[in-house]
């Protein structure tokens, strides 16, 4: 996963077309969730620019539609996701002001130490 220059992440999705069924209403669905998505050049790789809350928009969009072969992309998503920053924990730890370590790693699969680091750095602010 990179950050682009606005410091939104972006996730390469290669051969996404080719994968899937029904990509019309993958794509409509995915850009419904506020995210960019566009091809790169002329290639068949795609890539996707969304915030963490609009790519757990994504993960619930696609769990919840009957499409198995949209699923492939959920799990994808989820392991690009796992690379977040300390900033961005922090933001999201601020969003949802009383949050817990538990809550914390849960949501956004980091470690105890980076959790337990974020809500330090919280509470004594």
């Amino acid at each position: 996963m990179k950050t682009s220059p606005s410091h939104i992440p972006v996730i390469n999705l290669p051969s996404l077309l080719r994968k899937v069924i029904k990509a019309y209403a993958l794509k409509a669905g995915i850009r419904a969730c506020g995210c960019e998505l566009y091809r790169i050049g002329r290639s068949r790789n795609w890539q996707l620019k969304a915030s963490f809350e609009q790519l757990e928009a994504v993960v619930a969009f696609i769990q919840g539609s009957e499409e198995p072969s949209w699923q492939w992309l959920v799990s994808y998503l989820m392991s690009q996701r796992q690379a977040l920053s300390h900033d961005e924990l922090m933001r999201i730890a601020q969003l949802k002001s009383p949050l817990t370590v538990n809550q914390l790693m849960a949501r956004t699969d980091c470690t105890i130490a980076e959790a337990r680091k974020v809500i330090d750095e919280l509470e004594w602010q």
